[in-house]
């Protein structure tokens, strides 16, 4: 079967091979791959700027049908439409494991980067790990609930937004996305912010139901911050840019006792003004992949429709045109691509 592999450690290094079908093992599923969605960690990989194995199947955001199941599974049938929890394997013995943090474990294996992921036909991942789509949440839709519960982990759990938070969500993208409608979901206002060339994501984010929506290079998004909040400052920063300026704009905005949610992972080292953390007491929430408490939840808000994911799909491409995907997430030019096995 064609697969996109990272084939050795380096810039670049990406291309689509013939792979082996897996064989399902014990405790284990294999899923036939509707949709994988193109995320910034495949992006990271590419330029070597994460950890991962070689040579591996990249993709890690997927769903599919299960077209074949381990000997001693009970709970997932053959036919059932799931997504999947992205660990193939932690230690369940160390303190995160037991304390229901498993995304800390320090043995964790992920698909995708440290064994084969869903950029191909079939994927294979342990049973623990699937969630049966509801009824009414379609395939393409459950491809990219991983990214929707990063968000609620980050968002809900985290940080902690409650009803009649302010939230500045900086960053247009797709855990941008995800964010302001995970926020709205809980009562708060949003404001999401970008820059130029992100004009298409922000008319997205006006649409999917954010309070304001600001291009920070041509409006002044202070004066707005000062309006809604009687010159407070927001209650929940949330950074989703991954980007330096991105980073004070969240430092300069939220107000004096508020949160400060790290949700975008940044390329290399960024500076910024530590003071502002003791001299505003601020909470500052970092937030890394997801937990399992976070996926039910992010299925109900599809099912609900209190989060609208399949909008924030503007593309899908044969795994064989994975190039043009990866490109476009770098240029900013899409908000969520997804690659259809061939």
């Amino acid at each position: 079967m064609k697969a996109v592999v990272k084939t050795e450690k380096g810039e670049g290094h990406v291309e689509v091979r013939d792979v082996a079908e897996p064989t399902v093992t014990p405790g284990h599923v294999v899923i036939e791959v509707a949709a994988a969605g193109v995320c910034g960690t495949d992006i990271h990989i590419y330029h070597d700027e994460y950890p991962y194995n070689t040579p591996v199947v990249l993709g890690h955001e997927t769903a599919g049908t299960v077209v074949e199941v381990g000997p001693d599974v009970r709970r997932i049938k053959v036919g059932d439409r799931v997504t999947t929890e992205t660990f193939f394997y932690t230690c369940g013995q160390c303190r995160y494991c037991r304390t229901g943090s498993p995304n800390l474990c320090p043995e964790r294996k992920s698909i995708g980067s440290h064994v084969n992921g869903a950029m191909t036909r079939y994927v294979l991942v342990p049973e623990r790990n699937c969630h049966v789509l509801p009824a009414n949440v379609e395939l393409l839709d459950g491809a990219i609930t991983e990214p929707l519960a990063c968000c609620v982990h980050g968002i809900l759990e985290r940080a902690g937004v409650l009803p009649g938070d302010v939230v500045l969500v900086s960053g247009p993208g797709a855990i941008g996305q995800f964010s302001h409608q995970v926020a709205k979901s809980a009562g708060a206002t949003t404001i999401v912010c970008g820059i130029g060339g992100d004009e298409h994501r922000l008319a997205l984010a006006r649409e999917l139901g954010a309070d304001h929506v600001v291009n920070a290079q041509e409006q002044d998004l202070g004066k707005l911050v000062a309006d809604l909040t009687d010159g407070r400052g927001v209650d929940v920063a949330v950074e989703a840019a991954g980007a330096n300026a991105s980073l004070k704009q969240c430092l300069d905005l939220v107000r004096k006792g508020g949160s400060l949610a790290q949700m975008g992972l940044y390329a290399r080292p960024v500076t910024f003004d530590m003071n502002l953390v003791p001299m505003k007491e601020l909470k500052v929430t970092g937030s890394f992949s997801h937990v399992p408490s976070a996926w039910p939840r992010a299925l109900r808000l599809i099912a609900e429709g209190k989060v609208q994911s399949r909008r924030l799909i503007t593309r899908q491409v044969p795994i064989t045109d994975w190039q043009s995907a990866f490109e476009a997430f770098n240029a900013r030019s899409e908000c969520k691509i997804v690659v259809i096995p061939v």
